[in-house]
């Protein structure tokens, strides 16, 4: 086997036993967060497999809080996620699905939402503190987070992609990787977009003048 870097065999500075179940947990859970873009006042919480298994032993649970409440894996506060949530008002709904099923066994669906909207993110951990991101409201991906990710959500019409890609090359922001996913021929999609470069504010104000764009969400490392 081989490894990018040291921490790929030593694992991630975290709170809590388990790169698997506690840093890569925290990590699905920040990610919803920061896509969904703001504090929920509700997180629905579906854990499968070993997730579901061992998920109080191991503080799977309230690492996947703490992310959700913006706490990174290293931050002391994951172990008191919990009562922080009670205290910001954040009602917390867990739904344990121990029997085999389709998803990866350390996978965790979580909904967040507010009065103004919710967002589905279904994640997966792989160890290591290394996640994938596999579906976001229904679309599925491939999103490991480990670069700047651009999100764009946009109806899907012509010249859509080549009007962001425009954006991003005027700006000098070079692809690292792209792709495209759809729910139906010209129905909502969304570009998953990670990039060498930090993407500034200004950037993501382009994007989102762009037609046919709906909502635009940015990931950073």
């Amino acid at each position: 086997m081989r490894y990018n870097s040291i921490f790929d065999i030593i694992g991630p500075i975290m709170v809590g036993p388990s790169s698997s179940h506690t840093a890569g947990a925290a990590r699905i859970g920040k990610t919803a967060r920061d896509i969904f873009g703001r504090q929920p006042t509700k997180a629905e919480i579906t854990l499968y497999g070993s997730f579901a298994q061992t998920y109080r032993g191991h503080g799977t649970d309230l690492a996947l809080v703490g992310g959700i409440l913006d706490l990174h894996a290293d931050d002391e506060n994951i172990v008191n996620s919990f009562q922080l949530a009670r205290e910001r008002g954040v009602e917390i709904v867990f739904k344990i699905i121990p029997e085999e099923s389709d998803y990866h066994p350390n996978t965790a669906k979580v909904r967040l939402s507010d009065h103004t909207g919710s967002l589905e993110v279904v994640g997966i951990s792989l160890g290591g503190g290394k996640i994938t991101i596999t579906e976001i409201e229904g679309f599925r991906i491939s999103l490991s987070g480990d670069s700047p990710t651009l999100l764009v959500f946009h109806h899907d019409r012509y010249g859509a992609v080549a009007r962001v890609a425009q954006v991003l090359a005027c700006n000098e922001i070079n692809i690292g990787h792209m792709e495209v996913a759809r729910k139906s021929k010209g129905d909502q999609a969304l570009m998953v977009i990670e990039t060498d470069q930090d993407l500034t504010d200004e950037i993501i104000k382009d994007v989102k003048q762009i037609d046919h764009v709906y909502s635009v969400a940015l990931l950073t490392t």
